[in-house]
């Protein structure tokens, strides 16, 4: 099954993700995983990626698509995936649909998930990170173990910069306009399903899982 997850900022797309693909026994891929491992390796896209990181801007559409592109031709996504990340607007979700059929092979189901303006400030200004693996803890929600160590890999978590109130709100009102017509594309597919990222994470697992279990969306999977 091939699943995209969309959602704002702090929705929690990347703890569904990570979830999700282990109750299914898929792949998740994460945009953001694949650029550090891209930048640490050193690989020809990460050195043009990290020329645009290091200046704070954005990494292009094509040099994310080509490595999204590149990661799908492995063979460890064959039983399917969950994408966390990918695509952020309609110019790479046009894209990923062309490199899916040139495999014979099409999107699933996408998930919206649709958080408050009000939850999402409350999860970011309290969200911690692990320097060394990515892994999210929240000081309130989610505290790790020890105080500002990680319970995954024992690294040193770290508050984000740009998680204070006014960024949040900044990057929100950005990812309103890029969602609008992603979501309008994957609705007019009828594949688009909404579900609210409000409540607590098992709650929003559980509702997920239902949907990749409709007869409309898991077709010849299993799921």
């Amino acid at each position: 099954m091939k699943i995209v997850l969309l959602g704002p900022p702090g929705a929690g797309k990347g703890t569904q993700a990570k979830v999700l693909a282990k109750e299914l026994q898929i792949l998740h891929i994460s945009t953001g995983d694949l650029l550090r491992q891209n930048v640490s390796a050193a690989t020809v896209l990460g050195k043009q990626a990290k020329d645009y990181m290091d200046k704070g801007m954005l990494v292009p559409d094509e040099l994310v698509t080509q490595m999204v592109n590149k990661r799908l031709q492995q063979d460890d996504v064959k039983k399917g995936f969950i994408l966390d990340g990918y695509p952020r607007n309609l110019s790479q979700a046009k894209a990923l649909d062309v490199m899916l059929e040139e495999k014979g092979e099409k999107i699933d189901l996408v998930v919206y998930l649709d958080a408050t303006a009000k939850v999402i400030l409350q999860r970011l200004s309290g969200r911690l990170v692990c320097k060394s693996c990515g892994m999210n803890f929240h000081v309130i929600n989610m505290p790790p173990k020890t105080a500002m160590v990680c319970d995954n890999c024992a690294g040193k978590l770290y508050q984000r910069s740009d998680d204070n109130s006014a960024t949040i709100k900044k990057r929100l009102a950005v990812y309103s306009k890029e969602v609008k017509d992603l979501a309008s594309y994957y609705q007019r597919e009828n594949k688009l399903q909404q579900v609210s990222a409000d409540e607590d994470a098992p709650v929003v697992l559980e509702k997920i899982i239902k949907l990749t279990r409709h007869p409309a969306f898991a077709g010849d999977h299993g799921l």
